[in-house]
């Protein structure tokens, strides 16, 4: 029997789907092998920075449409089992948040990087 190596959504320490939902019989969340094509998807772009930020803006309006459609759609209407998923999603890690990397960020290094290329700059002048 071969093991297929760990992805970043499926934790192989345990077979147990999400609550609120059971993978097929072999023991795998819903959805793994679609998650393996868009990673592979993902690694087959590497390189082509437009393309991936392309992609991680459709992951995350399909993360928003998932997040106000079906999932907010099959919230118990149950105080006490509203609190057991709740609880549950604690447990597990919390929200499934999609952080959005700041424009501020990339600016605040593209700054950092400018003043040690005037440098290497003035040295090879120097140098010459």
């Amino acid at each position: 029997m071969t093991s297929e190596p760990p992805t970043p959504w499926h934790d192989p320490a345990t077979s147990e789907a999400p609550t609120g939902g059971s993978g097929p019989a072999t023991g795998r969340r819903t959805g793994d092998e679609e998650l393996r094509i868009l990673l592979a998807l993902a690694e087959s772009l590497e390189g082509d920075p437009a393309a991936l930020l392309d992609l991680l803006r459709r992951l995350e309006k399909l993360h928003r449409t998932i997040q106000d459609g079906a999932f907010r759609n099959s919230l118990p209407e149950d105080r006490n089992r509203l609190y057991q998923l709740l609880e549950s999603m604690e447990d597990s890690g919390g929200w499934p948040y999609i952080p959005r990397l700041q424009l501020r960020t990339f600016l605040d290094l593209l700054q950092r990087e400018a003043p040690r290329e005037a440098g290497a700059e003035g040295e090879q002048a120097l140098a010459a």
